[in-house]
C-alpha cells in the first residue's frame, strides 16, 4: 500500500508539474526531506523519484512563461565558488573515483537548490515551501516524540535508512533545525487549531531530538534554545515552550540517558569522542600537507596511518567543519564558513530593514527563525558530518530570496524618504526580467 500511495502521488503529479513547475519544487522537497519512498518495502524503495521529478520540473520551468530570475547575491557567488572548488579538489583527490561519485551527488543537490532559488518568487511560495519542510521533517519529530514518551526514552530515535537523516545524530540535527521554522509558521498562522498543532509538533520534535540520545544534539539544543528565546517575538510563549520541554525531558528520560550525557564532561574516557578528535587531527594534518585536501571519502586506514595521531582509530570527521577541512583543505573551509557567515549576516540585514513595518513582519520573523535554525546547524553540526546536507543550502536560498523581496517592497524602497511604518500595497514579488 505504501508503494502504491507514493507512486500515485509522484507519478500522478508529473503532468501538473509540467504546467506548474513550482509544484515540482514542493514535491522534491517532500521527497528529499521526508523520503517517503525510503519507507516503502517494494518497487518504490529504490526508485529514483527525486531525479524523475527534477527532470520533469526542469522541463516545466523551460516551458513555463512565468517570470524567472537568478539572484546573484554574494552568498550565491560564494556558493558557486565553493562548488567549483570542490570539483577542483576532486581532480586531485586521494581516491578520485570515489570523489567524483560523491561530487556528482553534491552537484545534483546544488542544481536542485538553484531551481528552488529561481522558483521562490513571492511570499506565498516561500510559505508553501516552509510548510513542506516542516510537515516532512515534523512527521519524524511527532512520530519520534511519541515513540520516546511511550518507551520512556530507552530506545534511540532514528530516521529512514539510506538517507541524510538515517542516523540518530543526523535526525536530531534536522529536527532541531526545524523547530524554529515551526515557530515561524505558528506566528503567522491565524487558526487556533493549527497553532496548537504546531505547538505540539515543536514539543514532540524536541523530545524526539533528546530521544535520539545524541550528545551533539543536546549541546545544540542548549545553544539553540537560548538563541530561540532571544530571537522570538513573543518571548513568554517561547520561554514556556522551553520550560515545558525541559520538564518533560527531566521526568521522562531513563538513567542510561543521563549516564550517556554525562560523558560530555568526561570525553577523554569515551572512545567515540576520542575517535572524533583523532579524525579532526587527521583532517588538520592532511590539510596542512595537501593544499586541496584529500577529496571526498578520504577517511580510510591508509590516510590515518600517515596523518592521524592514533593511526589505528579510523573514524569519519563527524563535524561539518573538519569534514570540509579534510576533504577540501583550508580554502574549502574558508569558503564554507564564509557562506554560512554571509547568510547569517543577510538575515540580520532583513531584520533591520523591516524594523517595525507591520506588512513585512512575516519576513522579519522568518529571517530571525532562519538564524536560529542556522545556530542549530553551526553548533550541533560541529559534531556531525552533514556538510553537504541540502537543508542548510535551502535555508541559504530562502534567505537570498527573502532579502530580494524585502528590498523590492515599496515600503522598504521608500523608507529613507518617508520613514518607517509604510504600508505595502501588494504582496511582495520579485521583479521579472527587465
Amino acid at each position: 500500500m505504501r508503494d502504491l500511495f507514493v507512486a500515485t502521488v509522484v507519478f500522478g503529479l508529473l503532468p501538473f508539474i509540467l504546467r506548474k513547475p513550482f509544484w515540482g519544487i514542493l514535491l522534491m522537497a517532500w521527497l528529499g526531506y521526508m523520503n517517503p519512498h525510503r519507507l516503502c518495502y517494494g518497487f518504490m524503495l529504490n526508485m529514483p523519484v527525486v531525479q524523475i521529478v527534477a527532470i520533469t520540473t526542469l522541463i516545466g520551468m523551460l516551458m513555463s512563461k512565468e517570470s524567472k530570475r537568478m539572484i546573484w547575491s554574494r552568498e550565491i557567488v560564494v556558493l558557486a565558488l565553493f562548488v567549483l572548488w570542490m570539483g577542483f579538489t576532486s581532480i586531485f583527490a586521494l581516491y578520485p573515483d570515489a570523489a567524483w561519485v560523491k561530487y556528482v551527488v553534491v552537484i545534483k543537490i546544488q542544481i536542485l537548490t538553484v531551481m528552488t532559488l529561481v522558483m521562490l518568487t513571492n511570499q506565498q511560495r516561500i510559505r508553501a515551501f516552509v510548510w513542506t519542510i516542516v510537515l516532512s521533517l515534523g512527521f519524524y519529530g511527532v512520530k519520534g516524540g511519541i515513540f520516546t514518551i511511550v518507551h520512556g526514552g530507552v530506545y534511540h530515535v532514528e530516521g529512514p535508512a539510506g538517507t541524510f537523516i538515517g542516523g540518530n545524530n543526523e535526525l536530531a540535527l534536522a529536527l532541531i533545525m526545524t523547530v524554529p521554522l515551526m515557530r515561524y509558521l505558528q506566528l503567522q498562522e491565524p487558526s487556533r487549531f493549527v497553532k496548537m498543532g504546531l505547538t505540539g509538533g515543536m514539543l514532540l520534535s524536541i523530545i524526539a531530538a533528546i530521544g535520539s540520545q545524541s550528545r551533539g544534539a543536546l549541546l545544540g539544543l542548549l545553544i539553540t534554545g537560548t538563541i530561540f528565546w532571544a530571537k522570538s517575538r513573543r518571548k513568554l510563549v517561547s520561554g514556556v515552550l522551553i520550560v515545558v520541554a525541559t520538564l518533560v525531558v527531566v521526568s521522562l528520560m531513563p538513567e542510561a540517558w543521563y549516564q550517556r550525557m554525562d560523558t560530555i564532561d568526561t570525553y577523554q574516557q569515551d572512545a567515540s569522542a576520542m575517535g572524533r578528535i583523532n579524525a579532526w587531527h587527521t583532517a588538520w594534518n592532511l590539510a596542512k600537507a595537501r593544499f586541496t585536501g584529500g577529496g571526498y571519502d578520504m577517511w580510510t586506514p591508509e590516510v590515518f596511518r600517515v596523518f592521524a595521531p592514533h593511526p589505528e582509530d579510523v573514524h569519519d570527521a563527524h563535524s561539518i567543519y573538519f569534514k570540509v577541512l579534510g576533504e577540501h583543505g583550508f580554502v574549502g573551509l574558508i569558503l564554507f564558513v564564509l557562506l554560512l557567515a554571509l547568510s547569517w549576516g543577510k538575515c540580520r540585514k532583513i531584520i533591520r530593514a523591516v524594523g517595525k513595518n507591520a506588512e513585512l513582519l512575516w519576513a522579519r520573523d522568518l529571517a530571525a527563525m532562519i538564524q536560529v535554525s542556522m545556530v542549530a546547524y553551526f553548533s550541533a553540526g560541529a559534531f556531525l558530518g552533514l556538510s553537504y546536507y541540502d537543508y542548510i543550502y535551502h535555508l541559504i536560498a530562502l534567505t537570498v530570496v527573502l532579502y530580494a523581496l524585502v528590498q523590492a517592497a515599496p515600503a522598504v524602497a521608500r523608507a529613507p524618504a518617508q520613514g518607517p511604518g509604510l504600508r505595502l500595497s501588494a504582496p511582495a514579488r520579485l521583479p521579472g526580467p527587465g
